[in-house]
């Protein structure tokens, strides 16, 4: 139970952050790209990498930590990093083709949910 709250709460505070950020992001440098995203999902996948390392090599830290910071604060502020984790994981492991799959199919099936989703309202509600 004290992980679950730790990820609500983790996930929360990295809700807001990313919220903040893109606004920030886009304040600076327009909307014609996605900027903000783009940079919340490289920042998330760069801290992803480091703090996944530190709790592997450096830090003994308690799961509760763990799930409050990888899973709640960087799985609020971006999912793309928990993405570039599991494939990471799946790279280290010389899983080439299962990485190839996971990669192509979370990207181009959520392109594709997306687009699924965007004609099932489209249909229901013409």
């Amino acid at each position: 139970m004290n992980s679950i709250f730790a990820v609500a709460v983790g996930g929360a505070i990295g809700s807001v952050l990313r919220y903040l950020f893109n606004i920030e992001i886009t304040r600076h440098l327009g909307t014609n790209f996605p900027w903000g995203i783009l940079c919340i999902n490289l920042l998330g996948c760069f801290i992803m990498g480091v703090a996944a390392e530190a709790f592997a090599l450096r830090f003994s830290a308690p799961q509760e930590m763990r799930s409050f910071m990888l899973t709640g604060i960087l799985g609020g502020f971006t999912t793309f990093s928990a993405f570039a984790l599991d494939t990471g994981v799946l790279l280290e492991r010389n899983d080439t083709g299962l990485a190839a799959l996971y990669i192509a199919a979370s990207v181009g099936g959520s392109i594709l949910s997306l687009f699924l989703g965007l004609y099932a309202v489209r249909t229901v509600f013409a």
